[in-house]
Order: structure tokens, then C-alpha cells, then sequence
């Protein structure tokens, strides 16, 4: 049998007082959150959720975010949580793609949550998902899961004009948590750093689930804010976490930084793109006893499959690291055949981490593997040691701070446009936000289209972080022989 809220039941068994969570000046201990559990389990039960139906979670990071999530393994169904500063088509699709038979969502995100049957999770709530299951009886047996059961769906941006449904069973995430004890030598202690969103695999996973599994504490912010990352960091004496390059770049940009004790941090993972010799050694000067981790995953493997070891980061500049034990990593060719050292290619992994592949799309699954390598997408190189070195995107994606858009998926909107003939979306150097979404279009005879234009018709049809920042407008777009649209050559062009 296996649950994401076994090791909490355990700790709340061996050490019910020890800290679980902290959240908004409250401290909870694993004895409490198991209790929430149950309770958040039981409202489930009383909703008439059946071990392997989907229940979807709207909501900003919260105490309830946590306990619901755990609770929906305890209940034996699926977890599926959506990115917020999605347009409410994009959520509504995404629900009756994944067959949603219960959504909570924020007060504030309401709006997002459309027709779909819905619970509510108010202020209270987001304290103390009790708050919703008053008057259901709590539920305090863990349905039997097995490891190759299903406990979660994550919808991440494709390369066709819809997000996919990536699959991800019991067993990759154990596996996802063995090694990211191994690598970053967890123990009870630990105390993490969560301020990237929750639906997001660098916040729950990298290394949150393994945190919980091992005994350790969670402090959780709702948003981020620099200031207020630093006074949690001193005032909980936390250890490590994981921000987003945009994150990160704003903390040490806060003027008198210096004035936080950050001296129990430990290390920070980073990654998402190419970390510059400068920024680790200010990195190093503000967490004097903390490194920088670049790192490399993917939703697909629950995120971390390479981590940089400790004192390589300056002699591997630009390399995210190596393979942990139970990933393996080669860079093929198009056929599916590996490269020599040195050379570029498809990245492609394997291992128990891995997903099984994508939630009703067996075409787009298949597509996805050379035999059991899952391919990335992503290209680079090994050197002779193995340490890995992106070099391009294949998919053409999109990373803006932190969020990965798929260039198709804007297209998608603004073909929907009368007076767009052709369009192309690219991602454009961005010292803030790392690349900003930009639309490059080529208009029907005539036509105009103004930004503000192009802005209000992609309102509500996009995340407004998906929404593009940059409108130019072109009177042809470059392409290859056979018609496909050279985004490198019009990426180069632009720049230059």
C-alpha cells in the first residue's frame, strides 16, 4: 500500500509534536496535518469521490493546498494541479481533458472555475482545510494505492496548441524522492523554502514530497516577495529551497540585503536557464554558507534529473550537472542512436522516475520515447565526464520567468485574429523575466492591428504570463524549403 500521506501518518505516529508546516505565522505539527488530512479525505468521501477520479486544485500556495493534496492520495484519486494565471478556457479545457469530477479553488480564482463543479477555499480555508469539512465524518484509513496507480496529472505547455496531461504513478515519485535525498543529503532537520508555485514541479517536488517523507519542515509563502523570502529564511532558519532564475535575480537585487542572517542556508536549486559565472558569485556573496545548484528536468521526470555538485559549479560553468543514481542520461540522434561525447543532440533519459507517458494520447506518448528513452526535446551535449550542456531548445518553448510557453499555444490565439495572414511566436532576451513573449506577425491586405488590440483579444484566452509582452509586425516571416517557419533565423534577426 502506498500514499503520499504514509510518511506524514508516520511522523505523526513516531513524533506527532515535531513541525510539518509553517504558513502564515501558524506552525503545524505532522500529529495536526495528519488530523487536516483525514478531514480534508473525508470531505472527499462525502463528496462521492471514488478512488481514481481526478480532483483538481485552483489555488495559490496555502496550508490547504498541502493538506488537500495529500488528502486526495489518502482518498485514492488523482491530483491535478492547475496553473493559476491560466485563461479560463485554457482551465476549463484542461478539466474536461483530465475528466475532473471535483475542483477546489481560491475565493479569488473563481472566475477561472467557469461551470466546473467547484468548492470554494476562503481565507479561513487556506489556513485550515478543516474549514470546509465541518460536519464529515474524517476518514482515517489511506486507500491502498499500488505503485504503479496513478496519484497525480500535470498539464504542461506541448508543442501542439494544447497542454498535454503528463502521467505520474507512485512509483515515480518514490524514486524521484530516493534520489533527491541522495543528492541533496535530506534528513529531519531540513527545513525548506517553499515559494515558487505549488503547482509547479520545482515547488513540490525539488525537493518538497522527499522533505515530508524524511521528517523535515515546509515553510510555505503564498506569494513571492524578496523581502519576505529573506525574513522567512532568517526568522525560520531554514536550509535550502528552490527559485526560479526571475526569483532569484530579484533577491539580490534588494537594496540592504545584508541586514537578513541567512547563515543557516545550505543551498539553493536553481535552473531553467543557463546560470552566468556572475550571478553564483553573487549568489555566494549574499548565502555565504549556501551554493547555487543548477539543475536540469522536466515535468515529464518530476523535475531534477541533474543536479551540480558541490565545488564544480565555476570549473562546469554552464553545464546543469550530472545524472542522479537512478536517471540515466545519453544525446541521440534523429534515429534514436547515441552520439559520440562532445557532440549535440536530442537529451533523452530513462529511469523509474520517468513517466509512463501522457493522459489519453497514446499517439503523442509514443511519439515521446525511443524504446524506454524518453525524449526531452531539449538539445545539448555530454562532456567526458558526464556533466550535461543545453545548447537549444528542439520545441521551441518559451521559458519566462520560470513558466515554460509554448510557442504554439499563442499562436493558436492569434490566428484567431481577422486581420493576421501569418504569425510566429518567439522568445526574446529579457533581463528580468530571462525571455519575453513576443508576436511576430505578417497582416492580410489592409489590415492594422494594434498591441493594446492584440492584448484585449488574448485576454481570458491566455495565462497573462503566456500573453505576448511585444507585437512587430513583418511583411514575410523566413522559412526553409518546405515552409516551416525558421524561428532561430527570425530570432536572430530581431535581435540584431
Amino acid at each position: 500500500m502506498v500514499s503520499l500521506s504514509a510518511s506524514v501518518a508516520w511522523w505523526a505516529r513516531t513524533e506527532p509534536g515535531r513541525t510539518a508546516l509553517v504558513y502564515e505565522g501558524q506552525r503545524i505539527a505532522y500529529g495536526e496535518l495528519q488530523r487536516r488530512v483525514e478531514a480534508a479525505a473525508g470531505l472527499l468521501r462525502e463528496q462521492g469521490v471514488r478512488p481514481g477520479e481526478v480532483v483538481a486544485l485552483l489555488m495559490k500556495n496555502s496550508a490547504a493546498f498541502v493538506e488537500l493534496a495529500l488528502a486526495i492520495s489518502h482518498a485514492g484519486a488523482v491530483l491535478l494541479p492547475i496553473n493559476y494565471r491560466l485563461g479560463a478556457e485554457e482551465v476549463a479545457y484542461i478539466l474536461d481533458h483530465a475528466g475532473a469530477v471535483l475542483l477546489f479553488c481560491d475565493e479569488e480564482l473563481q472566475a477561472a472555475a467557469g461551470a466546473a463543479r467547484h468548492i470554494v477555499v476562503s481565507g479561513a480555508a487556506q489556513m485550515d482545510s478543516r474549514a470546509m469539512a465541518e460536519g464529515c465524518a474524517p476518514s482515517m484509513q489511506a486507500h491502498a494505492c499500488r505503485p504503479d496507480d496513478l496519484y497525480r496529472l500535470m498539464y504542461t505547455s506541448g508543442t501542439t496548441d494544447r497542454p498535454k496531461g503528463v502521467m505520474h504513478t507512485y512509483a515515480n515519485a518514490a524514486w524521484k524522492c530516493f534520489d533527491h535525498i541522495a543528492a541533496l543529503g535530506l534528513h529531519r532537520q531540513d527545513r525548506l523554502l517553499i515559494v515558487g508555485p505549488m503547482y509547479h514541479v520545482g515547488a513540490f517536488d525539488l525537493p518538497g514530497l522527499a522533505v515530508l517523507a524524511q521528517g523535515g519542515m515546509l515553510a510555505v509563502l503564498r506569494d513571492f516577495e524578496p523581502e519576505a523570502v529573506l525574513a522567512l529564511i532568517e526568522r525560520e532558519r531554514l536550509t535550502g529551497g528552490w527559485m526560479a532564475p526571475v526569483m532569484l535575480n530579484r533577491v539580490l537585487a534588494l537594496p540592504q540585503r545584508e541586514r537578513f542572517d541567512l547563515g543557516s542556508f545550505r543551498w539553493l536549486i536553481g535552473g531553467g536557464e543557463k546560470t552566468p559565472e556572475e550571478r553564483i558569485r553573487e549568489f555566494g556573496s549574499l548565502f555565504t554558507r549556501a551554493r547555487y545548484i543548477d539543475a536540469y528536468g522536466l515535468t515529464e521526470t518530476c523535475s531534477g534529473d541533474t543536479l551540480m555538485e558541490a565545488g564544480r559549479e565555476i570549473e562546469k560553468i554552464g553545464s546543469t550537472g550530472r545524472a542522479l543514481a537512478h536517471v540515466q542520461m545519453a544525446v541521440m540522434d534523429e534515429r534514436g542512436q547515441p552520439v559520440p561525447t562532445g557532440a549535440h543532440g536530442e537529451v533523452c533519459l530513462r529511469g523509474p522516475k520517468v513517466t509512463p507517458g501522457y493522459w489519453k494520447d497514446p499517439a503523442r506518448t509514443e511519439a515521446s520515447f525511443f524504446g524506454d528513452w524518453f525524449r526531452t526535446g531539449d538539445i545539448g551535449l555530454l562532456d567526458e565526464e558526464g556533466f550535461l550542456y543545453l545548447t537549444d531548445r528542439k520545441k521551441d518553448m518559451i521559458i519566462s520567468g520560470g513558466e515554460n510557453i509554448a510557442s504554439s499555444e499563442v499562436e493558436r490565439v492569434l490566428y484567431q485574429l481577422p486581420q493576421v495572414e501569418e504569425a510566429a511566436v518567439i522568445g526574446l532576451p529579457d533581463e528580468r523575466w530571462g525571455e519575453c513573449v513576443t508576436a511576430v506577425v505578417v497582416l492580410k491586405a489592409g489590415a492594422r492591428l494594434s498591441f493594446e488590440a492584440l492584448r484585449a483579444h488574448c485576454e481570458g484566452k491566455l495565462g497573462g504570463f503566456k500573453t505576448p509582452k511585444r507585437l512587430i509586425v513583418r511583411d514575410a516571416l523566413p522559412r526553409n524549403p518546405s515552409g516551416k517557419v525558421l524561428k532561430r533565423v527570425l530570432r536572430q534577426e530581431i535581435a540584431g
